[in-house]
């Protein structure tokens, strides 16, 4: 039977922890969520937006390697490591590649791991109505950990998790029902994120120069009516000279005359506007009360489309 990419189950976001003997709590990887597809013939690599990742990521398609089921999909997030933390900066260089040559140079240069945390499907049957706990255990008899793939620990102690979290820096947990099957392309509150670091995908919609290379980038979010937002500039980060001065080709290209936001950036008198076309992720520290970002960082490029960088829940314009 060939497997055809779904999409996944995704949390929501909480601000406190849920009470209750059927709660159980995971870390949260800041890495790219990749499924792994087996179906007895062909291993393939999908990530969350049924992009194809199997080129990237050579080291997981051969599935007999860390999987003792004749067929599965795996749930997980591949990970990098930059300064024994992970890192989506890191990690994003590796799911950008498209040439053989550079995959192959790059997985000695900045290896991964697959942190694999749900099984949907097992030896040519769904296994998605089963309980999360049945899931788990079935997962521990199948997964082989290894150097590159490792199963996702879980924990009954939750507020504990979180603040071994928050002393090293992680991204924050995810909380789930040992109780939930697990519904595809849903998302409730089954399965609840609670973040220390808050991120986003923003659209980048002008620049800013110094003597003659971007140096700032200007952000934006769509509204339901698909009009674009200014919340703030981010000039620093994972951004490296080379990064700057490729942008500052790319910025050239997409320049046009109009500014593409609703509302005036602060920065608008310097401003060089581009077309919405690139996405980026961004850390930062709170929202203002101006619906601007505080403290935002760059932390890579991403390719998501740009209609998709909108207003989070509870934030709206």
């Amino acid at each position: 039977m060939k497997l055809t990419p779904i999409f996944p189950f995704e949390p929501i976001s909480t601000s406190s922890f849920p009470i209750g003997e059927q709660w159980t709590a995971q870390i949260k990887w800041d890495g790219v969520r990749i499924l792994s597809y087996y179906d007895g013939t062909e291993s393939r690599l999908f990530n969350r937006k049924q992009n194809e990742r199997t080129l990237q990521y050579p080291e997981l398609t051969n599935p007999k390697l860390y999987c003792k089921a004749d067929s599965f999909i795996l749930d997980g997030e591949v990970i990098a490591l930059e300064n024994g933390k992970p890192s989506f900066h890191q990690v994003m260089k590796r799911d950008s590649l498209k040439h053989l040559s550079r995959i192959q140079e790059a997985k000695q240069r900045i290896p991964i791991a697959y942190m694999v945390f749900d099984i949907l499907y097992c030896n040519g049957s769904w296994v998605i109505d089963e309980p999360l706990s049945k899931r788990q255990s079935l997962l521990e008899q199948v997964l082989m950990p290894g150097d590159v793939v490792q199963t996702v620990p879980s924990y009954r102690t939750i507020p504990e998790l979180f603040q071994t979290a928050q002393q090293h820096q992680l991204e924050g947990i995810v909380i789930k029902d040992l109780t939930s099957s697990y519904p595809l392309n849903g998302k409730d509150k089954r399965w609840q994120k609670r973040k220390i670091v808050q991120d986003l995908i923003a659209v980048v919609g002008g620049v800013t120069h110094r003597d003659g290379v971007v140096n700032a980038l200007l952000l934006g979010l769509y509204d339901e009516n698909r009009r674009l937002w200014y919340i703030g500039h981010a000039g620093t980060g994972k951004v490296k000279v080379s990064d700057w001065n490729t942008l500052t080709e790319i910025a050239r290209h997409l320049k046009r005359d109009a500014m593409p936001f609703v509302n005036r950036p602060d920065r608008s008198r310097d401003a060089t506007w581009i077309e919405p076309q690139l996405t980026v992720k961004i850390q930062f520290l709170e929202w203002t009360k101006y619906r601007t970002l505080r403290q935002p960082s760059i932390q890579a490029f991403v390719d998501t489309p740009p209609l998709e960088c909108t207003w989070p829940a509870g934030n709206d314009v």
